[in-house]
């Protein structure tokens, strides 16, 4: 599994700092949704599901937390703690964020819109459903 890691580009001058996300150039698919994970208890995790169609950005805004992605063959974990990064998940990927730090503000963007028939929330499931795609 390769883990893809968008590098944004930020502009820096004495009124702070501007860092644009655009469809289609910085964030490789057109923005349908948007939303923030936060005041998310450091003890607990999220996610525990794969997306049949959905591609995601996950961005940390503020704080720090833990994405573990899995293709049904290599479990990896990645640290997100700065706006300039961002995860790209693609379609298939199992995910779950931890680690949460209490100012943690994850921004994830979705090239679709909200459809929990594209949700596969059974990890088992998730196994079966790939061997059929391959």
């Amino acid at each position: 599994m390769e883990v893809k890691l968008l590098d944004f580009t930020e502009f820096v001058d004495k009124r702070g700092h501007l860092l644009p996300l655009e469809a289609n150039k910085n964030i490789p698919f057109k923005i349908k949704r948007l939303y923030f994970i936060y005041s998310t208890n450091k003890k607990m995790s999220r996610g525990f599901h794969a997306h049949k169609k959905l591609m995601q950005v996950a961005i940390c805004i503020t704080g720090y937390c833990t994405i573990v992605l899995d293709d049904g063959q290599v479990r990896k974990e990645i640290g997100l703690n700065s706006p300039k990064k961002g995860l790209l998940i693609d379609k298939m990927i199992w995910r779950e964020m931890k680690d949460f730090s209490k100012n943690c503000v994850l921004m994830v963007i979705a090239d679709d819109y909200y459809d929990e028939s594209d949700y596969n929330r059974d990890y088992g499931n998730y196994l079966e459903m790939l061997k059929w795609l391959k």
